[in-house]
């Protein structure tokens, strides 16, 4: 007669587990803002043309990835360059457009 084995439970495994384990640091999400804002039809169609540019050499890019480079960019620029480039830049009546 062959002995027998001891019966092992149902869905616990053989080795011990933890009682708690330790919580791993997740990185924290980063809180996103939602804006909206005005730009001269050309100065947008601009993003249109480099998006085109970067799809043709392969680079997959969203018009809020190219605003973000532009801001990453504006930090690395002395003030005297930013403020030459912004006086350059039309006026633009603040708030919506009127409905026609």
């Amino acid at each position: 007669m062959k002995a027998s084995k001891p019966a092992k439970s149902a869905g616990r495994p053989d080795t011990p587990v933890p009682a708690e384990s330790a919580p791993q640091d997740k990185p924290r999400k980063v809180k996103l803002v939602r804006d909206s804002f005005t730009m001269p039809e050309q100065e947008y169609a601009v993003l249109a043309q480099v998006k085109k540019a970067c799809l043709k050499a392969g680079i997959e890019v969203k018009k809020s990835e190219l605003l973000r480079i532009g801001v990453a960019l504006i930090s690395q620029i002395d003030m005297a360059t930013l403020q030459s480039v912004l006086e350059s830049l039309p006026q633009l009546k603040t708030g919506r457009p009127r409905s026609e």
